[in-house]
């Protein structure tokens, strides 16, 4: 099988790859512009496993691994909203899983028009690559955001309503990839991840790993709002494992709720850090902020039924590897 990944040095992408690896997926080729992610990333992570030689290849790098498998990673840097790109990348493409996006509510506020661009154009682009290039199936990252202010659990069956551009944007993705199943037969999946960490989370934004770099700092936390505010928190194995139950199974023109069923207040999050981190640390409460969704967690039923997912890692023990990680990059005076 032949994957693509978009945004493939980010968070999730490096997370994602490395678990296709251990699967013994043969060749990868990642897209990324490398504004967030970082190619530093992607190689941190093929570290850890056999020797690998190092080409330029025209318009990419090349990691070919000196395996049993002869096991190929690609990088193009690109941009997902340059159509040439796109069309370019997925040529001999098997699955795209379609990570890149400008992710976040509050960044979508500040610059809709970018969100609009990389969010819309972008999967726009890649849709017509893999029609025109002939890929199989299309899996496609979508959040919570386009519910909005709906009354959790969420699950499938909800009306949308977005409150911020991010959510809006996230929306159009999904009835783009819904349009080109029923149009065109290819065959999307859509998840709607929840509130993901984990390890790897090298500068993300996201409430854990934004707390842990603060206590590694020994500087208060900052909560917008009461802490009362509630998230479903899904740690990035478990999400790769239902990209891997979707690889498998065909589930064309699905959407599904993809997080751990289990609602967190970020006061609750705090004990756990407490606990876990052992450290006495500060937490300031200042005014919310504008379009943020109070309460969110996933009903995960129809995943589970469809899928057969069900998530292995617990907070907790999420937490405890996360924090793990971090002590091992950042801690002990590495910096941030």
């Amino acid at each position: 099988m032949r994957i693509l990944i978009t945004g493939g040095c980010g968070f999730i992408g490096t997370n994602l790859v490395d678990y296709l690896l251990k699967l013994g997926v043969q060749f990868i080729r990642i897209v990324d512009n490398l504004s967030v992610g970082k190619k530093e990333y992607l190689e941190t992570t093929l570290r850890e496993y056999d020797n690998y030689e190092v080409c330029q290849k025209e318009d990419k790098i090349v990691y070919k691994f000196e395996n049993s498998l002869n096991t190929i990673v690609e990088l193009f840097e690109g941009d997902i909203r340059d159509e040439r790109v796109t069309l370019h990348s997925t040529e001999g493409i098997d699955v795209v899983i379609h990570l890149a996006a400008q992710s976040g509510v509050f960044p979508s506020i500040e610059d809709p028009k970018y969100s609009l661009e990389a969010n819309v154009i972008g999967t726009f682009n890649f849709l017509e690559g893999a029609r025109k290039n002939k890929v199989k199936k299309f899996i496609f990252a979508s959040s919570g955001a386009p519910l909005g202010n709906n009354l959790p659990p969420f699950h499938e069956n909800m009306v949308p309503h977005p409150i911020s551009p991010y959510g809006a944007t996230k929306l159009a993705g999904e009835a783009l990839c819904q349009a080109w199943y029923h149009s065109y037969g290819l065959e999307t999946t859509i998840f709607r991840f929840s509130n993901v960490y984990g390890p790897r989370s090298y500068h993300k934004g996201s409430v854990v790993a934004a707390f842990m770099k603060k206590i590694l700092k020994n500087e208060p936390l900052i909560v917008y709002g009461d802490g009362n505010q509630t998230r479903d928190f899904l740690y990035v194995e478990d999400l790769c494992y239902a990209i891997d139950l979707a690889l498998k199974k065909t589930v064309s023109g699905e959407i599904f709720q993809l997080g751990s069923g289990v609602e967190t207040s970020i006061n609750e999050l705090i004990v756990l850090l407490k606990e876990i981190t052992k450290v006495n640390f500060k937490v300031n409460y200042v005014a919310p902020r504008p379009g943020e969704i109070i309460r969110n967690y996933a009903d995960i039923s129809k995943i589970r039924k469809k899928l057969g997912y069900s998530p292995k890692v617990d907070l907790k023990q999420g937490l405890q590897k996360t924090w793990q990680w971090f002590m091992r990059e950042y801690g002990e005076n590495k910096g941030s």
